[in-house]
């Protein structure tokens, strides 16, 4: 072979190494993952059952209870519905927390989380942006009742809409800290058809053995010592004090105090749990 004839040298080409993907930050993570909760916003099919419910058992109950305005243990000087509200904001946001835990064991058995598992994505960052967007759904449907409450029913504390908004936060704060607690279940449970009835029956338990429609002081015997234990009560104690223009800061802190407590338990054991899950 002659050197005019001899294939040129081939040369390596180098090519630089490209730096491995390692993700976008935690803060944009859970910035990204609760607009994609917040998307439900968009189906109206969605979003109007979880609003027009507690207007429509508000509804049932003010009427159905409210001859009990008329009995001696009742605050002289309250209208039946504006003693109710601030229970039905407590129970709502409960309710809220709970579905947290729902729709997470949904995601955990619909692919989605898998999904999620390969993206380099912080575990953490999936729970915080559903409990962000769950306690954002909350605050909606809030001030939709109360907005609701006052239009229809009258609603119309001494707190005026200071106190009302007051209630409402306390009772967000509550349902946040409820969601750590359900999603803890549902990362150990992993089905949504055992969390369900078992957080359901615990808010109506609750519900029912607390001060939510009478006074603890108008209940039979054994039931009021149940209600006067029930943390239920002291949250719905909190959020009526503050709408009825009367705040006890000691029922206040100690129910922030708690939700904080709570979430400082829960929150690392969600986390831990939903990464052995997936």
């Amino acid at each position: 072979m002659t050197a005019a004839t001899r294939p040129p040298a081939l040369t390596a080409t180098i090519h630089p190494t490209s730096p491995r993907f390692g993700g976008s930050g935690v803060l944009q993570q859970i910035s990204v993952l609760s607009g994609r909760s917040l998307r439900v916003l968009r189906e109206p099919a969605m979003v109007l059952p979880g609003v027009l419910e507690p207007i429509l058992m508000l509804t049932v109950f003010s009427q159905v209870f409210k001859s009990v305005s008329q009995t001696a243990a009742f605050p002289a000087g309250v209208s039946y519905i504006d003693y109710l509200l601030p229970a039905f904001l407590v129970t709502s946001s409960i309710s809220a927390g709970l579905k947290s835990g729902v729709a997470l064991t949904t995601e955990m058995n619909n692919g989605i989380i898998s999904r999620f598992k390969a993206m380099p994505i912080h575990t953490g960052s999936v729970l915080v942006g559903r409990s962000i967007a769950d306690t954002a759904l909350n605050v909606v449907n809030l001030l939709v009742m109360l907005v609701a409450a006052a239009l229809i029913f009258g609603y119309g504390p001494a707190g005026g809409v200071l106190g009302s908004l007051s209630a409402a936060l306390v009772s967000v704060v509550l349902g946040w800290s409820l969601g750590w607690l359900f999603m803890a279940l549902s990362a150990w449970l992993r089905r949504p058809e055992s969390l369900q009835p078992i957080g359901g029956m615990l808010n109506m338990v609750l519900l029912f053995a607390s001060n939510a429609f009478v006074p603890a002081d108008g209940l039979p015997g054994w039931l009021r010592v149940v209600a006067e234990v029930n943390p239920m009560s002291y949250a719905i104690t909190a959020a009526r004090d503050l709408a009825l223009g009367h705040p006890d800061l000691g029922t206040i802190l100690a129910t922030l105090a708690s939700c904080l407590v709570l979430v400082l338990i829960t929150a690392p054991l969600a986390i831990r749990s939903f990464r052995r899950a997936t």
